[in-house]
Parts: structure tokens; C-alpha cells; sequence
């Protein structure tokens, strides 16, 4: 796939500098950095090998708007049928420089959005058999950190196979074998951060933003004392941002919502509950290395364990039950559900909620509710997914 892009690229007059195996926050960092046009990103990012793509940043270091991808989409459709691009010959024709050296740069960069040190921490690294397993041990390494790795011998094929962000249990066996202060585990592309506290226990998105926003407020550094989320955060985050005097927005699931809202509002910090989380402060898109190095550094200024800081929010349980169907703006609109999901509500009152929606990719409406009582959340999801199955 390099091959072709890199092709692709000289073949329009273009020059391709290749940096390597690098984080797609690299990427976004480094386009800025050395004044290109453009950035591309080859990963199958959480996701296994074989679904491998390519992600696309502009000159400013953000992701593209969909009107603009679109736009691409549409010259490659009318390329595949009829090429009329003028092509560039002999000198002209582009070239490549391939540039691995401005890892080195990056690297600097991560570090030095810390003003901490990080000796005495040991911490356990899942690289997920991706872009991070050179630049990210290079960090905590510099910052002073002990460091143990996991899955950070990339092959091509076994990235996200059984370990990363994804399959958090070897993460979470090593940390107590170990002993270690706290595990990190990133996704293939690195854009992605989870970690494990030191009694195994797992730290989300959710569980990250409410560490950072905290230390953002006590540092008077929280716009508004707002958080960006999405409508899947965890009853409990809302609960634990409210108990500190934080407040938080809305919108729909996807980094590029939050990162909206965030730049229209001037907000510094937004997230998922996957471990995509934003600083504006800092970078132009999700970087998981930037929001690892953001955990220990609130570990380190309020002197406490990764562990103290976890309790900070109570997750409620969750139940998410996925219904395959062949219209899903008929299965939300029925009155049946409506009624269902009404009922629902009134039952759990203003200990929990329901959450019913379609999915973005596949023909599935996915119903979701969080409480305290989990058989009670099963028994209500199984209502309004059963009434949704009869619309069909």
C-alpha cells in the first residue's frame, strides 16, 4: 500500500516523504512541523491487519472534513473511468525521501508536554504490535520511567492480535506480575490510550478524562470547566465531573464530533470512552502517548496511585444489545418501541438511562441502558430489542 501511494504521488508531480513505522498523532504533528500539503496514515488502526486503510490529514494537521473526502472519493471514481489528469514526465516526475529520522522529533515533542519526571514509576507498555513500539518506549525512557514491554515486535500481520487497547488481559496480568504503578496499553495506530491500575483494574476513557479534567480544573486550565464526551460516556462520569464542579457536552459517537464542539467552544480536553481522547493544547486529533503521559502526570502533581485516581468515578453497569434490522429509522420511529423505551425510563428514573440508535456502518440498532441494578437493565433491554425484532 506505500508502494502505490508513494507511486501514486510522483506520478502527480508530488513529493512523498516516507517517515516509517510512526503513530498517526505523528503524522498529524509532523505535516505541520515540516510544512506539507498533506499527511496519510496506512493502519488498520484497533482493528486486525487484513482491514487495513489509509487516513487523511491536511497541511493543518486535522483529519479532512467529509464534504472534502467526498470530493476525493468522487476524482477517484472518475479516475477508475476515465483519467484525465495531465501527468508529469521525465524531470518532472516527482520523487521520494525517506525520513525516519523525524521520529526523533516527534518523540521530543510527546516528552515535552510534560513537566514531569517519571522515575520510580514502573509501568507496563502494550504496544499492540504497532506504530507505538518505538516512539513510545523512547518517551517514558526519557522522562526517566522503568519500563516493561508487551507486544511491541510489529510484523505486518500481528497488530492488535490479542493484545493493545482491545484485549486488555495480558495487559492487566502483567501489571500484577509485575507489581508495577500502572499499565498503558495503546491501539495499532497509537492514537488510543487505556491503562490498568496497580490493582488490575481498568482505567477507560471515561475514568481518563475525569483524572485530567480534574487536574486541569485545579490548575485553573479548564475552559468553562467543561469536558467534550460522547453519548455513550458512563452514567458515572457525568456523576464524578458534576461532583467537583466540572460539566460536560454532548455529541454524537466519533473523535471528529468531539473535536468540533471542542474548537467551536474553545474547549482544551474531550474523549471516549475508547481511549480517544483530545488535548487542543497539545495536538490536533487523538494521541495516545500525549493522554498516557497526561495520566502519570496527574498521578505524580496530586501524589496519588493510579488506583486512588480510578475511584474517582464509579462505572455503572452497562448493557448494549445489538438488533439486526432491515430499516432502522422505521425500528426507532415505532410506536411500540417508543413506548417500550418510555417504560423503560420510568423505571429506572433518574438512577439510570436508555440509549437506542442506529449504527453508523451496519444494519443494526443498538440498544443501550446503564443503572445500578444490572438484571434489571437486561430484562429492559431485552424489552425494547424484542419490540424492535417485530418491526424486523
Amino acid at each position: 500500500m506505500e508502494a502505490s501511494l508513494i507511486s501514486g504521488i510522483c506520478s502527480a508531480g508530488g513529493k512523498a516523504i516516507s517517515a516509517g513505522i510512526i503513530p498517526t498523532p505523528a503524522v498529524a504533528y509532523l505535516v505541520k512541523k515540516i510544512d506539507a500539503v498533506a499527511g496519510i496514515v496506512i493502519s488498520a488502526s484497533h482493528n486486525p491487519f487484513y482491514d487495513n486503510g489509509i487516513k487523511f490529514f491536511g497541511g493543518d494537521g486535522y483529519k479532512l472534513p467529509d464534504a472534502v473526502e467526498d470530493e476525493i472519493e468522487k476524482i477517484v471514481r472518475e479516475i477508475e473511468t476515465d483519467d484525465k489528469f495531465a501527468r508529469p514526465t521525465g524531470a518532472k516526475i516527482g520523487e521520494v525521501e525517506y525520513r525516519h529520522d523525524l521520529i526523533e522529533d516527534y518523540i521530543n515533542f510527546v516528552a515535552g508536554t510534560t513537566s514531569e519526571n517519571f522515575s520510580g514509576l514502573k509501568i507496563v507498555l502494550d504496544c499492540a504490535n504497532g506504530a507505538a513500539y518505538e516512539a513510545m518506549p523512547k518517551v517514558l525512557q526519557k522522562l526517566g520511567a522503568e519500563v516493561v514491554l508487551l507486544s511491541a515486535k510489529p510484523n505486518g500481520i500481528n497488530i492488535n492480535d490479542d493484545c493493545g487497547s482491545t484485549h486488555i488481559e495480558n495487559l492487566r496480568l502483567e501489571v500484577l506480575r509485575q507489581k508495577a504503578d500502572i499499565g498503558i496499553a495503546h491501539d495499532g495506530d497509537a492514537d488510543r490510550c487505556l491503562c490498568i491500575d496497580e490493582r488490575g483494574e481498568l482505567i477507560d476513557g471515561d475514568h481518563i478524562l475525569i483524572m485530567c479534567a480534574k487536574l486541569m480544573m485545579d490548575e485553573n486550565n479548564l475552559p468553562n470547566n467543561t469536558v467534550v464526551t460522547t453519548v455513550m460516556a458512563n452514567i458515572g462520569f457525568r456523576q464524578a465531573l458534576e461532583s467537583f464542579g466540572g460539566r460536560y457536552e454532548v455529541t454524537a459517537v466519533g473523535d471528529r464530533y468531539v473535536l468540533e464542539n471542542m474548537l467551536k467552544n474553545g474547549y482544551k480536553i474531550g474523549g471516549e470512552q475508547s481511549g480517544h481522547i483530545i488535548f487542543t493544547d497539545y495536538s490536533t486529533t487523538g494521541d495516545g502517548l500525549i493522554t498516557a503521559l497526561q495520566v502519570l502526570t496527574a498521578m505524580k502533581k496530586s501524589k496519588k496511585s493510579a488506583h486512588e485516581l480510578n475511584k474517582m468515578m464509579t462505572t455503572f453497569p452497562q448493557v448494549l444489545i445489538n438488533v439486526k434490522v432491515h430499516n432502522k429509522d422505521q425500528a426507532q420511529k415505532s410506536e411500540t418501541v417508543l413506548r417500550a423505551i418510555s417504560e423503560g425510563e420510568e423505571e429506572l428514573g433518574a438512577t439510570g438511562r436508555i440509549l437506542v440508535r442506529a449504527s453508523g456502518t451496519e444494519p443494526l440498532v443498538r440498544v443501550m441502558a446503564e443503572g445500578p441494578n444490572k438484571a434489571q437493565l437486561e430484562r429492559i433491554c431485552s424489552k425494547i430489542a424484542a419490540e424492535i425484532e417485530k418491526i424486523g
